[in-house]
C-alpha cells in the first residue's frame, strides 16, 4: 500500500512516442516542484494509422505503468490517444485525466482572416472528438486540414531539420497556405519540435498554435481544485521510460528534452 502524501506522488505523462515531451516541457516550467515520469511508447508510434481498440490498449497500459509508480493525475499527451481512449480511462480509473486536443478553438480567436489550418495525425483529423471541435468553434472560420503524414516518425528518430524534413513540410504546409491559413494550429505533440522549420516556411505573419501551455494550465488547475499540488520548494524530478527499439532512443530524448536525464527502457 502506498504511504506516500498524495501532494508528493507524481504526475504520470505519457504519449504514442517523444512527442509529448513538448507537453512536459510545458507542465515542468508551470509546476518545478512536481516529479514527473513519462512513458514513451515509441515502439507502437504512430498512433495515427491505428484502430480506435489498439490505441485503447496501449492507453490501458500505460495507464497501468503511471499508476505502477504512484502517479497521482495522468496526462494524456496525445492528441491522437485522447480523441481515442479518454473517455473509456476515465470511466476505468479513478485518478484524474488531463487530455490534448487540437487548438480549433483559441486558433479561431486569433485568425484576422478567418482561415485556420489543422496540421494534424490521420486519426486525429477522422476522430469524433475534431468533428465535435468544428462543431462547437469552427463554425465562423473556415479550417483546412492536413494530415501530417511522416513527421512523427521523423521526430521519433531525432530528424528535426535538413533536406528531407524541408521537403515533408513543404508538401504539409503549402495546401495550408494556398488556402490563405494565417494561423495553423500544431495538432500533433510531436510538431512542437519541428516550429522552427515549419516558421522558415510559413514566415512570420502566420500564427503557430501548440496546446502545451493550455495543457499545463489545465492540470495546474486541477491539483489545485484537488487540494493535491506539491509543496515541497525542491525542483522537481523528471524520469523517462522507453519501450523505442532504436539504437539512439536515449539520445533523441535527451535532444528533445534539452538536458542530461534519467531515461529507462520498459
Amino acid at each position: 500500500m502506498n504511504s506516500q502524501p498524495l501532494s508528493s506522488q507524481p504526475i504520470g505523462v505519457f504519449d504514442s512516442g517523444v512527442g509529448g515531451i513538448s507537453v512536459l516541457k510545458h507542465i515542468h516550467a508551470l509546476l518545478p516542484h512536481e516529479d514527473l515520469i513519462y512513458f514513451a511508447d515509441s515502439q507502437y508510434a504512430p498512433y495515427g494509422n491505428k484502430t480506435a481498440d489498439e490505441i485503447i490498449a496501449r492507453c490501458h497500459t500505460l495507464t497501468d505503468l503511471c499508476l505502477q509508480k504512484n502517479a497521482k493525475s495522468i496526462v494524456v499527451a496525445c492528441n491522437t490517444a485522447t480523441a481515442a481512449a479518454i473517455d473509456t480511462l476515465r470511466v476505468a480509473y479513478h485518478v484524474p485525466f488531463i487530455g490534448m486536443e487540437p487548438a480549433v478553438k483559441p486558433a479561431a480567436a486569433a485568425s484576422k482572416n478567418g482561415i485556420i489550418g489543422v496540421l494534424a495525425t490521420v486519426g486525429t483529423l477522422k476522430s469524433a472528438q475534431f468533428a465535435g471541435l468544428l462543431e462547437a468553434y469552427g463554425r465562423d472560420v473556415k479550417v483546412v486540414t492536413q494530415a501530417g503524414t511522416g513527421l512523427v516518425e521523423s521526430v521519433e528518430r531525432g530528424k528535426l531539420n535538413g533536406f528531407e524534413m524541408a521537403n515533408l513540410l513543404q508538401q504539409h504546409l503549402k495546401p495550408l497556405l494556398e488556402a490563405g491559413a494565417d494561423t495553423i494550429v500544431l495538432g500533433c505533440t510531436h510538431y512542437p519540435f519541428l516550429a522552427d522549420e515549419i516558421r522558415k516556411i510559413v514566415g512570420n505573419k502566420v500564427t503557430l498554435i501548440d496546446t502545451g501551455a493550455a495543457v499545463a494550465k489545465q492540470l495546474q488547475s486541477q491539483l489545485m481544485k484537488g487540494n493535491y499540488l506539491n509543496v515541497n520548494d525542491k525542483t522537481g524530478e523528471v524520469r523517462f521510460w522507453t519501450n523505442s527499439e532504436a539504437e539512439n532512443a536515449i539520445e533523441v530524448i535527451e535532444k528533445l528534452w534539452g538536458r542530461n536525464t534519467k531515461i529507462e527502457t520498459i
